[in-house]
């Protein structure tokens, strides 16, 4: 399914998909992802809709690439010598503005996933799963390097605790997940449980 969305979209140039997925987080965060409509975004994009089905095959696809778009760096990319360091440069992808943008897109996204099959198969697919493979060569990598034993339980939970973090951060303190929460967190409780 991947191969074929790509080669759908090779015909566009990367500029104008990047522009696409610009727009797409910004309506995003204007309406949410129930009142996102394809009609709005071919508008906002000087798009036809049936150019966004042909490229994306509907909504819930095109905004989950396009919030994986939007990740810059991979985690697997992530190299900095240590898990500490690894983890931390995960924190410190975006800056506090983008990161409480990107919580509030994440919440929203989450809400609407439990009525949506659509949407759920399209966040695991494009973007959980393929950071969870990221952050499994992140801790490999700390095993290789003996910082964490290989068959330490919390590795399998690392996901969860960081996604945890970033989305109750809102909800529990009433304040936007930031690079200093992210990086206290990761030292105060993901580091630990993984024994590094």
């Amino acid at each position: 399914m991947t191969e074929a969305a790509t080669v759908r979209r090779s015909r566009i140039t990367p500029e104008r998909e990047a522009e696409l997925y610009g727009a797409v987080l910004d309506l995003l965060r204007e309406v949410g992802y129930d009142a996102l409509t394809m009609d709005a975004v071919a508008a906002r994009t000087r798009t036809s809709k049936a150019t966004l089905y042909r490229l994306w095959g509907g909504k819930a696809e095109l905004v989950v690439r396009a919030m994986r778009h939007h990740k810059p760096l991979r985690l697997a990319d992530l190299n900095t010598g240590s898990l500490r360091g690894d983890l931390h440069a995960l924190a410190s992808r975006h800056d506090d503005c983008q990161m409480e943008q990107d919580s509030a897109l994440i919440r929203g996204l989450a809400m609407a996933a439990h009525g949506n099959p659509d949407l759920l198969k399209a966040l695991r697919e494009y973007l959980v799963e393929p950071e969870r493979e990221e952050l499994r060569s992140v801790l490999r990598r700390a095993v290789d390097r003996g910082e964490i034993r290989a068959d330490n339980p919390a590795a399998e939970y690392v996901m969860h605790m960081m996604i945890g973090a970033f989305a109750a951060r809102t909800i529990i303190d009433e304040l936007p997940p930031t690079q200093a929460f992210l990086t206290s967190y990761i030292d105060a409780v993901v580091l630990p449980a993984l024994g590094a």
